[in-house]
């Protein structure tokens, strides 16, 4: 049997209470102490888990017998300083999206891990939703042919009183816009299926709220071989929430995921499936159970089999910094108005050409 993992918790605000349930009920894991910088947050929390250490300062969280793991689930901006700190004192590090607001904090995190021989995990817990994992089983057979377009819509609704009872929410500092924030989870899935794009150009506007960044935003991403890919994100969808949703497009078939976070399968038509075959495909990975946390627990699962394993998590540092460069590309192109290259493209080399030269 697997060693339990203990694991401290920091940051106490909306999301805790999906990593307190999860961390009490996971077996292998369990919760052994808790801390926010609002010690009333830290006491009312640790209330709710029977003899978790309620942790005055953070460096007792971090070095409480009996943590090996730390979670961040702290405002966004401090996601960095906390995730160095937890590596420093020899812990494995799971952090909450986006991993870091700049990509020289995402390396410094990165390093940081490597430096101390822990692993780093980025929480991206849409990716093990069932109709994600279905899609990407098809997408790893070959059954939908060449991925020529894609699309994530992100379009949901939150009201002024939403930013107004975290101040750090829709700052530049702390958290950014949609973007950063709400669409974080929508971007990766959408590069997990559709790779590395090599440009970016977006827009934006503050629409609905009183913050400092934007609450819509516009994207057209254009990935190697020609595909194409869009990014529709808004938090002013009236008067509630339509969906979080991922379309992939290849020349044999086409899958569209849908629900509030990407967790209800809405289409699936592939060239080569029979009548049996989607029905069990709809009947089997159609939906997300109706679960509180369900992919949080199927995240911390694969994080405990990780750590046991010492194998490369499915979501390491490397993979959250390669939407987060891509979300600092959007910003770039909002703030430029152009497009952004991501990667750099030869235009006159030899290396790998025969020795011919390519005309610039």
């Amino acid at each position: 049997m697997a060693q339990e993992v203990g694991f401290a918790l920091i940051g106490c605000g909306k999301i805790s209470n999906k990593h307190v349930k999860v961390l009490s009920e996971v077996p292998g894991a369990r919760l052994v102490a808790i801390y926010d910088s609002d010690p009333e947050r830290t006491a009312a929390l640790a209330q709710k888990v029977p003899g978790v250490l309620a942790a005055r300062e953070l460096e007792e969280a971090l070095n409480a017998p009996g943590v090996d793991a730390v979670t961040v689930a702290t405002p966004s901006g401090s996601h960095a300083a906390v995730g160095i700190a937890a590596a420093k004192a020899g812990k494995h590090v799971v952090v909450e999206k986006p991993m870091a607001l700049t990509l020289d904090e995402a390396d410094a995190m990165i390093d940081a891990c490597d430096a101390a021989g822990v692993k780093l995990f980025v929480v991206k817990q849409n990716r093990y939703n069932r109709p994600v994992v279905a899609a990407r089983r098809a997408l790893a057979d070959g059954r939908l042919g060449r991925i020529f377009m894609g699309g994530a819509r992100v379009l949901w609704h939150r009201d002024q009183a939403y930013y107004d009872v975290a101040p750090w929410r829709g700052t530049w500092a702390q958290d950014g816009g949609v973007c950063a924030n709400q669409a974080s989870h929508h971007i990766d899935l959408l590069l997990w299926f559709m790779g590395d794009p090599v440009s970016v150009i977006a827009t934006s506007a503050t629409v609905m709220h009183e913050i400092e960044t934007e609450d819509t935003a516009t994207v057209l991403l254009r990935f190697r071989h020609g595909a194409a890919g869009t990014i529709q994100a808004t938090t002013c969808t009236q008067p509630r929430d339509l969906e979080g949703s991922l379309a992939i497009f290849g020349t044999r078939g086409t899958i569209e995921i849908g629900g509030f976070a990407a967790n209800q399968l809405r289409t699936w038509m592939l060239a080569d499936q029979d009548p049996e075959e989607e029905k069990k495909v709809w009947e089997t990975w159609g939906a997300n159970p109706d679960v509180f946390a369900y992919n949080h627990a199927e995240f911390y699962k694969d994080v405990l089999a990780t750590i046991s394993s010492n194998q490369r998590a499915l979501i390491d540092g490397l993979e959250g910094r390669r939407s987060l460069e891509v979300i600092q590309a959007i910003y770039e192109s909002i703030e430029t108005g152009r497009e952004v290259v991501l990667r750099f493209e030869p235009r006159t080399r030899r290396l790998g050409t025969h020795g011919h030269r390519e005309a610039p």
